[in-house]
């Protein structure tokens, strides 16, 4: 079964908590903090993999968890780390969060760090100072995030095969690579692409059969988008045409409607399919008829250019591939669609903060808060003033002062309500 889109959920790990200790040796009175650190949770990480072909195995697998950091223990030792989720998928997924872009997977062993593990808080020996010489107090590891993805896979290729239903393109894959597509006379529709990998005196190049076209493909009609959006990536089509007019198809017709789908979908989503370079099989010149559609095919086609042959009988099919090949050489590469350094944190950062005033009261909000208040252990005194000072370290008290908030003012920081202190 050939996947092209899945929807899964992701969560990072946890950081594990700082541990409060103190040092207890014989004949040593008051050693002093020796809590250690909590690990840092396990990231969430999205890896190409040429070994998978399809994104049917994250359909029945749909929710991934990296592991939670362990608390630090005595002696200053650190937890450990948690494990990360590792996410294999074929090269050419598109990963999307909330609507938005956030990796794009074109090579094996491809690594992007989709979700990063929250920290893991400090022991109690951290915030020894020389005059708070026993903290009571640790600060709590990060709390996880989870995300939903969206996971779209656009088939990578050299050039693609192009054309209606029962037109010869499996016959073709099939005579010019190592590719088995299950091949017979029928009038609808490959369900899933085929791929495979064509040799010639130009160079090599990966070869795909898309599923195929029919009349109102650019509005979703048959398999509609899902077929143009495998066609996007390739570099150079070749339109296969049934050039023996049987089955009361006309050459010219087909040839039409499939061009004036792929204009279509380009107008409505924007896509280069249109532009891109295209070469012309008439298939099937073992029948009659074939030579008279051919040239018929040519006048309409303009400067595209034309090759007549029989895919069944591999005539004037090494032509039509060392063309593909040779004007592949010519083509520039694709560009890459994003910068490697794109993580889901440049679209949602976990810092910063807003401030606002509604009915009197005030409001503290943001990542930023939101780990802050996840940091503090408010049952612990030295804690809850460690919190304050950060408050005024990182300009949230300012920001309130700035908007109207005084002394004994009611200020919630996320959803915890603080009495304001200035």
């Amino acid at each position: 079964m050939f996947v092209d889109r899945v929807v899964i959920k992701v969560k990072a790990g946890s950081g594990g908590n700082g541990c409060v200790s103190f040092h207890r040796e014989k004949f040593i009175m008051n050693g002093g903090p020796d809590g250690g650190d909590g690990g840092s949770g396990g990231d969430v990480i999205i890896v190409g993999d040429n070994q998978v072909r399809t994104l049917v195995d994250l359909r029945y697998r749909q929710y991934h968890e990296a592991e939670n950091g362990t608390d630090g223990s005595s002696q200053k030792r650190t937890g450990k780390r948690g494990a990360d989720a590792v996410v294999r998928v074929p090269l050419g997924t598109m990963v999307f969060a909330d609507d938005k872009l956030i990796a794009d997977i074109k090579s094996n062993g491809e690594r992007r760090v989709i979700l990063r593990g929250g920290r893991g808080g400090h022991g109690n020996a951290r915030f020894a100072t020389a005059t708070r010489q026993a903290p009571d107090f640790a600060k709590p590891g990060e709390k996880a995030v989870q995300r939903e993805l969206v996971l779209e896979l656009k088939l990578i290729a050299d050039v693609g095969l192009i054309g209606f239903p029962n037109a010869g393109k499996s016959t073709l894959l099939s005579v010019v690579s190592a590719a088995k597509p299950k091949i017979a006379n029928y009038p609808f529709t490959t369900l899933e692409p085929n791929i495979g990998m064509v040799r010639t005196d130009n160079g090599d190049f990966v070869l795909a059969d898309l599923p195929g076209l029919i009349e109102g493909a650019a509005d979703g009609a048959g398999l509609g988008h899902t077929f143009l959006r495998h066609a996007e990536r390739t570099r150079l089509l070749i339109h296969v045409i049934d050039g023996s007019g049987q089955e009361d198809r006309d050459p010219v017709s087909d040839y039409q409607i499939i061009q004036n789908e792929l204009k279509a979908y380009g107008e409505k989503f924007g896509a280069g399919i249109f532009a891109k370079p295209q070469l012309i099989a008439i298939n099937k010149a073992d029948l009659p008829e074939t030579d008279e559609n051919a040239a018929r095919v040519k006048e309409a086609a303009g400067d595209v250019p034309v090759f007549v042959i029989s895919a069944a009988a591999q005539k004037g099919v090494r032509e039509l591939i060392n063309r593909a090949a040779a004007m592949l050489r010519e083509l520039p590469e694709p560009a890459a669609e994003l910068e490697s350094s794109i993580e889901l944190e440049s679209i949602e950062p976990l810092t910063g903060f807003g401030v606002k005033k509604e009915e009197g009261e005030f409001f503290a909000y943001g990542p930023g808060m939101r780990r802050l208040i996840d940091s503090t252990n408010f049952s612990d005194r030295d804690s809850v003033a460690w919190f304050h000072k950060q408050l005024i370290n990182i300009g949230v008290i300012a920001a309130l002062r700035d908007i109207g908030a005084s002394q004994g003012d009611t200020v919630y920081v996320e959803d915890m309500p603080f009495d304001f202190v200035d």
